[in-house]
């Protein structure tokens, strides 16, 4: 079974109903599954700020989410991120990683350098992962952290996991 097959399980068990994302190569196998499972209602973002929004309304309603993004993406949430600090609702975050194993996009590296200190400044705890078992077994844990303790939570999807990006 694949990593994305087994992350698939993982929100699952964590009962995420709602997976909230931008279009992305990375998370396009997760995307799929989503997308076809009758017990997950998915939204496709315009920006990633509306995820946020979308996983606060989704609190307030009795619903868990999870928001799917791109590290490049995550400099347009920082403003909405005061909405789940300050609010204390639950925030699961997986983020796929650009900007730093093998980059091919100098445009792509001040961001992924800087992702993992943006979300920290805005309050999130960040947990990364490199390996396939490493992955399940954070994500699984940090669905526990958001969602049993009204956490802000984001996992980082080593680059070097999903692989060498080429053009």
């Amino acid at each position: 079974m694949t990593w994305p097959n087994r992350l698939h399980g993982v929100l699952r068990a964590a009962d995420v109903t709602r997976v909230n994302h931008v279009p992305d190569a990375g998370h396009a196998v997760l995307i799929d599954l989503c997308e076809t499972d009758p017990n997950i209602t998915t939204n496709v973002l315009t920006t990633e700020e509306e995820g946020l929004a979308i996983a606060a309304g989704a609190w307030l309603g009795g619903a868990r989410s999870a928001l799917l993004l791109q590290s490049s993406g995550v400099g347009n949430t920082v403003n909405m991120l005061s909405l789940s600090t300050l609010g204390r609702f639950p925030l699961l975050m997986l983020v796929t990683m650009r900007g730093e194993w093998a980059e091919f996009n100098p445009w792509q590296v001040p961001m992924g350098q800087a992702t993992g200190p943006v979300l920290e400044a805005m309050g999130i705890t960040v947990f990364c992962a490199e390996t396939p078992d490493d992955l399940v077994e954070t994500v699984e844990a940090a669905a526990a952290l958001a969602f049993n303790a009204d956490q802000q939570v984001a996992v980082l999807i080593s680059q070097r996991l999903l692989g060498t990006k080429t053009w």
